[in-house]
């Protein structure tokens, strides 16, 4: 099989502690996927700065320069994690692009498993899911709440996938399909297993964040499941 294009999509807010690290990791990662005939050399990392207030934007040009496989969206205020992931799919539909990861600045979750997800997509696949196989991570209160967050979601009749972030790769096919809705304010983990499609998932245990501060503080845990 030939190799696929792949763009790796990465919301950002106020990672200037990380994104230097995650850009060099995710780097070294493509460099050794287009060795091996995985995907192709015009392959890519793209962040989208979400209105951050630190030097993010800043280093993400920088980086630009300094790797080449680097682009950036900058959005002119803070909109959100899930409109960063929406703007960066929205902004690859229709493209060249075959196959695209969303994945967190922070690296908690395992770039290795990008491998393994296209690997999949490679035997037909069209929708990849990365899910985590524990949460000793997380602090107790996060456990049980997520676990608690997932029985709700399931009792209203969500079809969500337990332990799986925004963590995913999906091919045109369903960017075209997720194209279609029109919700202001999706549920991205309950959307895309509504769209359909042949899934794969891939399991990782989740690494503790390196630097910086969680985007997702008890505040915003609550806004998100509401």
């Amino acid at each position: 099989m030939a190799a696929k294009k792949l763009a790796i999509v990465l919301p950002a807010y106020n990672e200037e502690e990380v994104i230097e690290k995650t850009t060099a990791r995710l780097h070294g990662l493509l460099l050794s996927m287009i060795e091996n005939k995985k995907i192709t050399s015009d392959s890519f990392i793209m962040y989208v700065d979400d209105g951050s207030k630190d030097r993010t934007w800043e280093l993400v040009n920088q980086l630009r320069a300094q790797y080449g496989q680097v682009q950036g969206i900058r959005f002119s205020t803070n909109f959100g994690h899930q409109n960063a992931l929406i703007a960066g799919m929205t902004h690859l539909t229709g493209t060249d692009v075959d196959y695209v990861v969303t994945i967190d600045a922070d690296l908690q979750d395992d770039p290795e498993a990008i491998v393994d997800m296209v690997d999949l997509a490679n035997a037909g696949k069209d929708i990849v899911y990365g899910v985590r196989n524990d949460r000793t991570t997380d602090t107790l209160f996060k456990r049980y709440t997520a676990q608690g967050f997932y029985k709700v979601m399931s009792a209203l009749g969500v079809n969500s996938i337990p332990n799986h972030a925004d963590f995913r790769l999906v091919n045109q096919k369903v960017l075209k399909a997720f194209s279609a809705y029109q919700e202001r304010e999706m549920f991205l983990r309950g959307i895309f297993p509504l769209i359909g499609f042949n899934e794969g998932r891939v399991y990782y245990a989740r690494a503790e964040r390196e630097a910086g501060e969680t985007k997702y503080p008890l505040r915003k845990m609550i806004q998100f499941a509401a």
